[in-house]
């Protein structure tokens, strides 16, 4: 399984939590038929991305650790260790060594993070930012600045502040409360090879981060786009996107942007290896793994 990718000036590695069938297709894509699923089949299974035996759709859970000549920056910090996850048996309580030892496999450890930057403050993409230390939930990365975009922030907190969240209560707040958070527009540039791009709708205000000094030499893409069957069909939404319809665009703008180009590809939840070029496939896309 590859991990490690090197464009121009800068290494880019996949830290691989977890992976496996998760959630049933027909469930996951509440617009995908059982006719396109089964027109579909023979591809998706050859890729790993769809479980014969129960249908479910093979779901990476991973970071990207970005080194350029002058950060080192992890984008989304998947599922963590110790929290409580009710909604989701084999992510509550959760203590398994896979995400340090994937952290020490790229030669990285905690101390190494410069930034943080989460995509969105969904639960599998934030739940490392902290760890259980004395009953307490503190920074996993000391030296790091935790970026969340102001908006998408904002709306988690008055959302947590209805109705608790456990994501929110346990990897977000304790940030804040650290005073470890930067509050940032989905528009904003880190130096001159990271930048932040708006592609709204899985999530009020997410964004994906493009690479490259002088153009995206890379993109890390965070959940504008979740299975591959999204590539063929950008009109399928996940059944939990905030905006359907401007998450259809998105998906729809993404792809015919870097379709045909140079640009690699990072997905967040596509199977192993998850990273490769958009191509135009009949009136959708596909993405040829590296």
């Amino acid at each position: 399984m590859k991990t490690s990718f090197t464009v121009d000036d800068m290494t880019i590695h996949r830290i691989v939590e977890d992976e496996k069938g998760y959630t049933p297709a027909l469930e996951f894509l509440p617009g995908l038929s059982r006719d396109v699923l089964e027109e579909n089949r023979p591809w998706m299974q050859a890729m790993g991305a769809l479980n014969p035996v129960d249908d479910t759709l093979v779901l990476c859970f991973q970071s990207y650790v970005v080194r350029t000549p002058h950060h080192t920056v992890l984008v989304d910090s998947c599922i963590g260790n110790d929290k409580t996850r009710p909604a989701r048996a084999a992510w509550n309580g959760k203590r398994d060594g896979n995400y340090m030892q994937a952290l020490a496999a790229a030669g990285v450890g905690v101390d190494d993070i410069d930034y943080v930057m989460c995509t969105h403050l969904h639960v599998d993409h934030v739940g490392w930012n902290t760890k259980l230390e004395n009953g307490r939930w503190v920074p996993t990365f000391p030296k790091a600045r935790y970026l969340f975009t102001q908006t998408e922030y904002d709306y988690w907190e008055a959302e947590n502040r209805r109705a608790p969240i456990e994501c929110i209560e346990d990897s977000v707040l304790p940030i804040v409360a650290a005073r470890r958070a930067d509050l940032i527009t989905s528009a904003d540039a880190l130096n001159d090879h990271i930048r932040l791009m708006p592609t709204p709708g899985h999530t009020i205000d997410h964004f994906a981060v493009g690479l490259g000094r002088g153009g995206d030499k890379a993109v890390i893409t965070g959940d504008l786009i979740h299975s591959p069957l999204q590539a063929k069909y950008p009109e399928l939404s996940m059944r939990v996107d905030y905006d359907p319809k401007q998450g259809v665009a998105t998906r729809q703008a993404f792809l015919e942007k870097y379709c045909d180009t140079d640009t690699l590809c990072c997905t967040a939840h596509f199977p192993s290896p998850s990273v490769g070029h958009v191509k135009r496939w009949g009136n959708g896309f596909r993405c040829d793994m590296v």
